[in-house]
């Protein structure tokens, strides 16, 4: 037997070789979009968050916050770097409990490299401490953060966080949320899920408020302020959380008689749509200048704007039908946003039938001829509108078109049972267009890519002979002959645009 003799410099280099892991050539930064075509910068790659924790304190006479954000994720590739979407100031990030190297990049990117480089798979705690006055930070022009008389409100889409926490801010990365904000005694903070508690030291009082089901990072919200808040619980059982803003004037009755009715619609709603998916339900209606409502998860945004006319409950029919078909399940990409915006309108169709205020059959006679074929509204393709008419008033009527279409072609039968049966498949999930048709060919048994094509994917008004297929007997009427439905400027009232 002879031993193999290995001098002493060829030993050290065999051991720093075994020291390097094999895989460290491919550990490379996450991008710094997720990779959606609408919105290239928006999200980040290399990790999925499970859960944000948010400890801040605001002064809202200053607009001055504060924060420390911990995140919980695992990363999806062995990482040099990776971003998080963000604009206030930072002063520390740590990796696993490390101090990590940090700087920003482009309009809204955060760039952390960690001590040491992460495998793939890998649990990582990512903690942020920073600071900053939010109404002061802007990117691509514009600001999500709105300023009240008495505090601010931090609700947008499809951008918000990165005014008040850093993010992987897309829709396909959901998340749990503990978010706990301490503000001067005498203000409030409402936000998403359940209040855990409130504590109160040294003039400062602390809400804890927990959201225990997955949220996509738009439908996160933080209201600060001094609210009138009223409790219930709906015949259902659905616990019911609401606020208004004390100043909120002349729209304050109106705002009322509408979000007051949050657990009788919830639990109608659950007739069509299967159990309400979320711990708690409710709305807040702050003394902003905005112009819509968006359907923040378990706790819809308001503006008083909505009630200037008097009440409308179809507005709040929208909302919370979003907590369904938006909320539970999400979309997968920005495109996809007809499965948020026609099925929150047909629902409220679904409303105005219940009202005696237009079935869903004369609004969708009514859509139809109230648009000339050479009207820009059919230019629009609902199932992919495009990131400069995404919310395009198309979107939402065009879209709720589409469904009725859907309905006449597989019948009253199938259609009910897709409309429950589609949170239930994707719970707590994203989904796109394209799932949704499988899933109403499933179960239906029909083939339906031709039907989806003619109403989604078409920059054209569909013929007659689609129309009449859909039962638009109307179809070659035009406008004048044609009566608006009672319920159809309440109906458009929920259709304000989500932009900036």
């Amino acid at each position: 037997m002879h031993r193999r003799i290995i001098a002493p410099g060829a030993l050290a280099a065999a051991s720093l070789l075994l020291a390097i892991p094999a895989s460290a050539a491919s550990y490379t930064p996450g991008a710094p979009g997720i990779g959606d075509p609408y919105y290239p910068d928006y999200g980040n790659g290399g990790y999925d968050v499970s859960h944000y924790d948010l400890r801040l304190q605001y002064q809202p006479k200053t607009d001055e916050l504060q924060g420390t954000a911990t995140i919980l994720a695992r990363t999806t590739q062995d990482l040099s770097s990776f971003d998080l979407d963000f604009l206030l100031d930072v002063s520390e990030v740590r990796v696993n409990g490390a101090k990590a190297a940090f700087t920003t990049s482009g309009q809204h990117e955060l760039v952390v490299t960690p001590k040491t480089p992460l495998d793939k798979g890998t649990p990582i705690t990512v903690t942020v401490r920073y600071s900053g006055v939010p109404s002061t930070k802007s990117a691509y022009g514009f600001n999500t953060w709105h300023r009240t008389p008495d505090g601010a409100v931090a609700a947008d889409e499809p951008e918000a966080a990165w005014w008040w926490f850093p993010s992987n801010d897309h829709p396909s990365d959901k998340a749990t949320y503990d978010v706990s904000v301490a503000v001067p005694d005498g203000t409030q903070v409402i936000s998403n899920g359940t209040l855990q508690s409130t504590a109160s030291k040294l003039g400062w009082t602390r809400y804890s408020w927990r959201q225990n089901k997955p949220q996509a990072t738009y439908l996160a919200t933080l209201a600060i302020g001094r609210f009138d808040i009223t409790t219930s619980t709906s015949d259902g059982g659905v616990p019911v959380i609401n606020a208004y803003s004390k100043d909120l004037g002349d729209n304050d009755g109106a705002a009322r008689a509408s979000v007051e009715r949050t657990g009788e619609l919830v639990d109608w709603l659950s007739g069509y749509f299967g159990p309400y998916p979320f711990s708690t339900a409710g709305g807040y209606v702050p003394n902003t200048t905005t112009g819509y409502a968006l359907e923040t998860q378990s706790r819809v945004y308001y503006s008083p704007k909505q009630f200037a006319k008097g009440a409308n409950t179809s507005v709040v029919v929208h909302e919370l039908a979003h907590q369904w078909y938006g909320d539970d399940v999400s979309l997968k990409g920005w495109k996809d946003i007809w499965l948020n915006e026609g099925f929150a309108t047909y629902a409220q169709w679904l409303w105005s039938e219940h009202e005696g205020e237009g079935t869903t059959q004369q609004l969708a006679d009514y859509v139809y001829a109230s648009h000339p074929a050479d009207d820009a509204f059919w230019t629009v393709e609902p199932g992919d509108p495009g990131a400069d008419h995404q919310f395009d008033g198309a979107v939402y009527d065009r879209g709720a078109l589409a469904i009725q279409a859907l309905r006449k072609e597989v019948g009253d039968d199938a259609f009910f049972r897709i409309l429950k049966g589609w949170p239930q498949e994707h719970a707590y999930g994203n989904a796109s267009v394209a799932d949704f048709q499988r899933y109403a060919e499933q179960v239906s048994g029909k083939p339906l890519a031709a039907l989806f094509d003619t109403w989604l994917f078409r920059p054209s008004k569909p013929a007659v002979p689609a129309a009449r297929a859909a039962a638009l007997v109307k179809a070659d009427a035009t406008a004048a002959a044609v009566a608006q439905p009672k319920s159809w400027r309440k109906i458009e009232a929920a259709h304000g645009g989500h932009g900036n």
